[in-house]
């Protein structure tokens, strides 16, 4: 898109371009009444002693986080502090928050909301390919292949843009196949739906490698030379009878045998995942299913064929790639390879031993908050977890227990309003910087004007914190006007440590460490990542704008980039691809006779993630106004509940509130409401937080529930 300041108004237009076309939704066309919202955030926020969020200084902001970390560390050692992130920050700012943790805390306590998006399909591509990139070829392929099989995914809803090229595809005589539990905007432009029970896409997977088994659609030739582990694999799924599938699954035998055939006979397929098939406590098991599905096809590698992943956040690739992950470090390095830990810390200037060692997945630590051997003080950056958490309510209490909740952010977020300070800081449109989507090209984004006074941006915060737990001053890098001031003593004084803890130095975190300059950053990042899986080191900014982005990897700045991964080998030790034998399992909590239905959650068209930004926009707030769940006809009839009455639906963990919306395209056994609300209508409120022993994803896309007229 091109933006343009008119008169002090930014207007969003169309520029041509191969992802999207010159497309955007709703929300991307509205995405500029936020610059200047009523809402927006100009002054830091501090909390005083009668608990009231009040306007302050940089310096009185900035003093007491740094006060306050210090001394929380130095009661309860460094592992006391955590940083909280999200798959929304450039690539530059995820960068530099990896960093501070590491380098200007010296915590291991650091992850991100990226965890509850990609990381189940980032895992199962990690150990089936070596490599962990959404779409391992452009997006434009989609418009070539000649059956495309979506599952867990409705794009129509969560990426219009990418139904353009799906559009092409179908205009061209592919077909679209598309598994999910409702039929949603997506499955109703598909040639075939596949409506399977939710939390047996994996079954689902399995019964289709053994049709193409049964049937000879294996491509042998590909099996037997480019990939190894298919024997096991082949046993495995020799179970999954379709008739067997069918009565776990609800997917009718003729479905699986058409979807198999119309995949294993097509001159090219593809297959891409999403949330649905993701969020679950087996999604990466469920992903290497599909995963192997595409190998035994021979699909990856092949023109126009694949497996990949729709990304579910405006930087979903590159926010994962760079640090932000509790066991990662720049370029993809796992966080606990001496190699890896030598050559970031050559880069930052520091010893490897004083890096910590891997923290823990998303949920896991903000469920540790507060807890006698957990953080006691958190900082976030782009993230709302009050909302998008699961088992929300859970997670609110333990922001609400911490001795030091730091937000920033540009906009009072339920999370904000818990905080102790709140840093209000640059958005979109007021800072240079880059983004990876999806295909794992590297783009820029540029800024349009800057900050509002009293605005600063996230890599400005970074320095200065860093600076002041150095205990080297900060020359004042952004002109703000005079603010009130405010006492810092929020919560009450951190208790003395029932035993002693290690002595916490200072860090060496000299000034010049953080560079406020993302252009400055962006460099630093190339080094850091040079020779990693996700390897940056021959991308520049300059390059990026010359060729409409960068494919990674790309190590040598003269070199080519890599728009089209595997199509002679895999970055595996190997060079082969591995097939992973995988199961079925039940869902971690089953229906019984107090929790008789099963529960799923996704999006709406008009609204993103948290809600915190999409709320706020009236052309989105008229077209979603308020939280909803639907159910089928037949199940309201049974229940006495009628369109538009309020229903509570609860769960083991908590219930939710909302008008029910009738619809005969979701199953009789399901309900389904959107996670965009807090409050009553809080759809985390229910969900489950069972993790993925792998990737620390939770079960968000089913648990139990009983459903009522409230």
């Amino acid at each position: 898109m091109i933006l343009r300041d008119t008169d002090g108004r930014i207007e969003v237009r169309p520029r041509e371009f191969p992802t999207n076309r010159g497309g955007l939704c709703q929300k991307g066309w509205t995405a500029a009444e936020l610059l200047d919202h009523p809402d927006r955030l100009t002054t830091p926020l501090v909390r005083d002693p009668s608990g009231t969020l009040r306007p302050a200084s940089w310096d009185v902001a900035l003093d007491r986080i740094a006060d306050g970390l210090r001394t929380i560390q130095r009661a309860h050692g460094r592992d006391a502090v955590a940083v909280f992130g999200g798959g929304g920050l450039t690539n530059e700012k995820a960068y530099a928050l990896g960093k501070f943790a590491r380098v200007a805390l010296r915590t291991r306590h650091i992850d991100y909301n990226g965890r509850w998006c990609m990381s189940s399909a980032a895992a199962a591509g990690l150990r089936a390919f070596g490599v962990d990139r959404g779409l391992p070829f452009p997006l434009t392929d989609l418009g070539r292949t000649g059956t495309l099989l979506l599952v867990g995914a409705n794009p129509a809803e969560t990426m219009p843009p990418l139904m353009r090229h799906v559009t092409d595809q179908r205009a061209r005589g592919g077909r679209l196949i598309v598994v999910d539990p409702r039929l949603t905007a997506t499955a109703r432009q598909a040639d075939l739906h596949l409506q399977p029970l939710p939390g047996t896409d994996l079954a689902v997977a399995n019964a289709l490698l053994h049709i193409a088994l049964t049937e000879g659609l294996i491509d042998r030739e590909y099996v037997a030379t480019r990939t190894e582990g298919f024997d096991a694999v082949r046993r495995t799924v020799a179970g999954y009878w379709p008739a067997e599938v069918e009565r776990l699954s609800g997917v009718p035998v003729a479905d699986l045998e058409a979807t198999a055939r119309a995949l294993g006979t097509a001159d090219s397929a593809m297959i891409l995942t999403a949330r649905g098939a993701e969020q679950h406590a087996k999604g990466v098991d469920t992903v290497s299913a599909y995963v192997n599905l595409a190998l035994a096809l021979g699909l990856p590698g092949r023109p126009h064929s694949g497996y990949g992943c729709l990304t579910g956040q405006g930087n979903g690739q590159g926010g994962r790639e760079h640090g932000q992950k509790s066991d990662q470090l720049p370029g993809y390095r796992k966080i606990d390879d001496p190699a890896a830990r030598a050559h970031v810390a050559g880069v930052w200037g520091v010893d490897p031993a004083e890096l910590p060692g891997p923290g823990v997945p998303a949920y896991q630590l903000l469920d540790s908050l507060g807890t006698p051997d957990g953080p006691r003080a958190l900082l976030v950056f782009g993230s709302n977890p009050v909302v998008s958490a699961p088992r929300a309510a859970r997670v609110e209490s333990r922001l609400r227990g911490l001795d030091l909740l730091v937000v920033a952010d540009f906009l009072r977020s339920e999370t904000a309003e818990l905080a102790d300070v709140v840093l209000p800081v640059a958005q979109w449109a007021e800072e240079d910087g880059t983004m990876t989507n999806l295909e794992g090209r590297v783009l820029r984004r540029r800024a349009l004007r800057p900050p509002p006074p009293g605005v600063r941006t996230d890599l400005t915060v970074l320095a200065e914190l860093a600076a002041r737990l150095d205990d080297a001053p900060v020359p004042a890098t952004t002109p703000d006007g005079p603010a009130p001031t405010t006492p810092t003593t929020t919560r009450p004084a951190v208790p003395a440590p029932r035993t002693p803890p290690d002595h916490v130095p200072a860090p060496r975190t000299a000034p010049d460490r953080f560079p406020t300059d993302p252009r400055v950053v962006f460099a630093e990042l190339r080094r850091a990542s040079a020779g990693g899986v996700a390897d940056y080191a021959g991308v520049s900014w300059d390059r990026i704008e010359s060729a409409d982005g960068v494919f990674w990897p790309c190590p040598d700045p003269d070199g080519p980039d890599s728009p089209r991964l595997f199509a002679d080998t895999f970055p595996t030790p190997s060079g082969r691809a591995r097939f992973h034998a995988v199961q079925h399992r039940p869902a971690a909590e089953e229906v019984c006779a107090d929790y008789p239905l099963h529960f799923t959650t996704g999006r709406v068209l008009a609204q993103y993630q948290s809600g915190a930004q999409t709320r706020r926009v009236a052309a989105l707030h008229r077209a979603a106004p308020h939280g909803f769940v639907e159910l089928h006809p037949d199940l309201a009839d049974r229940l006495g509940v009628a369109e538009g009455d309020e229903v509570r639906v609860a769960s083991r963990r908590g219930e939710l509130r909302a008008p029910a919306r009738l619809s005969p395209t979701i199953r009789p056994d399901t309900v389904f409401a959107p996670f965009h609300w807090p409050g009553a209508a809080r759809a985390n409120s229910v969900t489950n937080d069972a993790l993925d022993p792998v990737s620390g994803m939770p079960e968000f896309k089913i648990c139990a529930v009983r459903v009522e007229r409230a």
